[in-house]
């Protein structure tokens, strides 16, 4: 089995993450700022060099004024199309 951050649904999630940002107008600086981590925090998380956890997930979500759930389910329904 390969690593989980090496997968078409890892990947899925970092795309999500990613359009969520440029849709809310933020640079990865202005996301890192939000929730107070370096500036290489976000450019690392979507360039999938750091493994985001569940925590951190949420927060990120919280940081673009987005509902975690909603995302959480709309990233479960789009793995059913990544297989």
């Amino acid at each position: 089995m390969k690593k989980s951050i090496h997968s078409d649904e890892y990947g899925a999630v970092l795309k999500k993450l990613t359009q969520m940002r440029e849709q809310a107008g933020l640079t990865q600086r202005d996301l890192a700022e939000k929730l107070e981590r370096e500036n290489s925090f976000v450019w690392r998380i979507e360039h999938g060099e750091r493994r985001l956890d569940v925590v951190e997930f949420f927060w990120v979500c919280e940081a673009l004024g987005q509902d975690a759930k909603t995302v959480y389910a709309e990233l479960a329904e789009a793995f059913g199309k990544v297989r």
